[in-house]
């Protein structure tokens, strides 16, 4: 079984704020002490790191949920609760990360060490000794922790290279990688015996390097899902520079001018934008016979194809067992590098909004909605009223009726009686319930 993985679907969550805490200085010889309860601990957020030495997705097949730990509760003596250490979650080079519920991208991870926040942590709730006022010396109110952001997400990993290598199975793709680099990919005399992406470090005579990958082979519909499809198609797109591995012996039968097409078309089904990108024709095999005349025959029908006014693209004749050619297209390869910048991998559109990975709410959102259930109650639900919900700490009574006189402030009541609420009708939110008094 192939031990890479290139997508995951997992669930983060940040850690809850520790709850304020009601408390009052009780000492001898201290009259009227006061309010002495201190604010709770910020929770852990949940955040990505890029870690070179991993190569795959593996790591989250097993392990699909992450959940940051919980701020400490505030303390006496108006002491703080310690806050929580963020989770830390180690991801490879060239992870995309998606919110799985509304598609859109939240970070594009490729630098080694690069951090991102995907789960921010609530904040500490406040304790008794922040709600002490002039009029009210003593108050007996709190708030809970704020709650941590928790998510959906979607990972998928593009693997980093500057130059990819596709062609049909059995081109010489794997062979080739494994003379110009240190790789050691499965070699075969069978179709699709490169089933993972392998990736070797090239470096010329004249001092230059870059990352090759070799990406199983294509076949004829590969962009709809045959053979192993769009499967790793994902990975050609953060490449710079394509070599086209082309077997010029015909020696499956198959024209290598007819291969060259179908598998172009195959990239350009997939994304219009990797044709975009510098194509450098790989004739190999040419230690084969027939190999000569079959690239004579190939140039002519290209040629053929392109307008006079139209730069031809680059073809290099090489034998990777003889070890034919390949300084001539590394040092071509460097080359072309050079002058050819990075590609816009997505479009800014395909971004989530900065506002909206912070968890909280924007400002010209409703603050609340009301809806009725079967059995008569009244919900309400809210983003901003729920939030406040839950920072409320219904065990003191003094909380309650804060929480009421924020309600009332936001409008709710007078939304309710606009609906038709009456004296006596059941409220709702979330799992509390509470009656309406008019």
């Amino acid at each position: 079984m192939s031990m890479f993985l290139d997508t995951a679907k997992i669930s983060v969550k940040a850690g809850k704020g520790g709850d304020g805490m009601v408390a009052f200085r009780r000492e001898k010889y201290v009259p009227n002490g006061g309010p002495w309860g201190g604010d709770g601990g910020k929770g852990g957020s949940v955040v990505f790191r890029v870690d070179e030495g991993l190569r795959t997705l593996m790591d989250f097949r097993y392990n699909r949920k992450f959940r940051a730990k919980d701020g400490e509760k505030g303390m006496s003596k108006g002491m703080h609760g310690r806050g929580s250490e963020d989770l830390i979650v180690r991801v490879p080079q060239g992870t995309t990360v998606r919110d799985a519920e509304t598609g859109k991208i939240i970070t594009d991870l490729v630098e080694n060490g690069q951090e991102f926040v995907v789960a921010r942590g609530g904040r500490g709730g406040r304790g008794n000794i922040r709600f002490a006022t002039p009029r009210n010396p003593a108050p007996e109110i709190s708030e809970n922790g704020e709650p941590g952001e928790e998510r959906q997400l979607e990972l998928e990993l593009k693997v980093l290279a500057d130059v990819g290598l596709v062609g049909f199975p059995s081109v010489g793709k794997s062979t080739l990688l494994s003379v110009i680099t240190s790789a050691k990919p499965k070699i075969g005399a069978y179709h699709f015996t490169t089933i993972v992406p392998n990736l070797g470090m090239v470096r010329t005579k004249s001092g230059e390097s870059f990352a090759v990958a070799d990406l199983p082979g294509l076949i004829e519909g590969a962009s709809q899902g045959v053979g192993l499809g769009t499967q790793f198609l994902r990975h050609i797109e953060r490449t710079r520079v394509i070599l086209h591995v082309i077997d010029m012996s015909a020696s499956e039968g198959r024209d290598p001018y007819e291969d060259y097409l179908a598998i172009n078309n195959e990239l350009e089904t997939y994304n219009l934008r990797l044709m975009e990108r510098p194509q450098i024709i790989v004739a190999n095999k040419m230690d084969m016979p027939e190999s000569e005349e079959n690239l004579k025959v190939f140039k002519k029908k290209l040629a053929a194809n392109y307008d006079e006014f139209d730069e031809l693209p680059m073809i290099f004749p090489i034998s990777s067992l003889a070890h034919q050619g390949l300084e001539n297209l590394l040092e071509a390869t460097a080359e072309l590098l050079e002058k050819t910048p990075e590609f816009l991998l997505y479009e800014e559109a395909e971004f989530q909004d900065e506002e909206e990975v912070y968890y909280g709410f924007q400002s010209d959102e409703a603050p609340f909605g009301i809806t009725r259930d079967d059995d008569a109650t009244w919900v309400l639900y809210g983003e901003k009223l729920e939030r406040l919900f839950a920072m409320t700490n219904m065990d003191r009574d003094e909380s309650i009726m804060k929480f009421a006189r924020q309600l009332r402030g936001m409008g709710v009541d007078e939304a309710l009686r606009a609906r038709g609420a009456k004296d006596g009708d059941m409220v709702r939110i979330g799992n509390f319930e509470f009656e309406f008094v008019d």
